[in-house]
């Protein structure tokens, strides 16, 4: 039965990723401009129409849609993302020079916001610190709907410009990446607090905390030995979810601070049309949602073991 189960899950991420390229397929497609014509109709280079026309049977922009979509497909599943027009290399060679610095970003921007959510979430239990648990409820909302960009530009008007802590010229390499990790770590932070906090209230009103307590337990062993583990599941579940957002938050936040990544690929291959690398990316970020998403489920039997009962069929 786990067997079935991981396999189920599988087949369940390759049918997203499948959806994911066709739509993105289609969407892109659709989109006005030509990335070929773009490039090479530029009176600089002197082209002929003859020529231009080589040049869109050579990166196959006059085939079949239905062709198009096949090769794309199948170049994929072999890990070939293909060329790209405007930069004339491999698309894969540009993913592999920007992507470390998105996932170094994005990584280094959910740690944060995990540590945010637990100081949080243990600061509002104190009885002095009432006042807290109350922000806490609204706070998720008012957080996830500041636009990443405008926070972005209003740490870098209050830190930059105003009290001059982080310089904006020539910054060392963790100066530059410090407002953008709050950036991102900031909007996804009080949701994780929220479900922390009510899920540690959950458990802390079941009987076997009680018995614990019963037992002579002191708090902070009932919390951490007893509580906290059976109150990260949600964490957990709602944790997956939140970190896709954040690695598009960190796409946003790389074209703010002018870092290299995944955004400014972004950002560029946008502007020029260039089909091949913006289906690269979406298909990395499909990717990266399903890996995350298929962690979190082998995850979640570490601290539940009623899981791996259910997952084995003994209830």
């Amino acid at each position: 039965m786990m067997r079935h189960s991981l396999l189920h899950r599988l087949g369940t991420g390759l049918l997203v990723l499948w959806a994911a390229f066709t739509l993105s397929f289609v969407l892109l497609q659709v989109l006005p401009g030509d990335a070929v014509l773009i490039k090479f109709q530029n009176p600089d280079l002197g082209l002929s129409p003859q020529q231009i026309a080589e040049m869109r049977v050579a990166y196959g922009a006059d085939s079949p849609l239905w062709q198009q979509y096949l090769h794309t497909l199948l170049a994929m599943l072999r890990g070939d993302f293909g060329f790209s027009v405007q930069a004339g290399v491999p698309v894969s060679a540009q993913i592999a020079d920007n992507l470390p610095g998105t996932l170094r970003l994005a990584l280094c921007g959910f740690l944060l916001a995990v540590l945010l959510a637990f100081t949080l979430a243990a600061l509002s239990r104190q009885p002095a610190l009432r006042a807290l648990r109350s922000l806490l409820q609204s706070a998720p909302a008012l957080f996830i709907s500041i636009p990443t960009f405008w926070l972005g530009i209003a740490l870098i008007q209050v830190f930059s410009f105003q009290l001059r802590w982080i310089p904006v010229i020539n910054p060392s390499p963790w100066q530059g990446l410090l407002l953008p990790i709050v950036a991102v770590a900031v909007p996804i932070s009080a949701p994780l607090a929220q479900i922390l906090l009510r899920s540690i209230d959950d458990v802390s009103s079941q009987p076997f905390v009680a018995v614990a307590r019963a037992k002579g337990a002191s708090e902070s062993r009932v919390l951490w030995r007893h509580v906290l583990r059976n109150a990260m599941l949600p964490v957990l579940t709602i944790a997956g979810l939140l970190l896709g957002e954040l690695i598009a938050g960190a796409l946003i936040t790389e074209t703010v601070f002018g870092l290299g990544g995944l955004g400014q690929l972004t950002q560029q291959a946008v502007n020029n049309q260039d089909v091949a690398v913006l289906q690269a990316i979406v298909m990395i970020s499909a990717l990266a949602f399903v890996v995350i998403n298929l962690l979190v489920d082998l995850l979640m039997p570490l601290f539940d073991p009623r899981l791996k009962s259910v997952a084995g069929g003994t209830l």
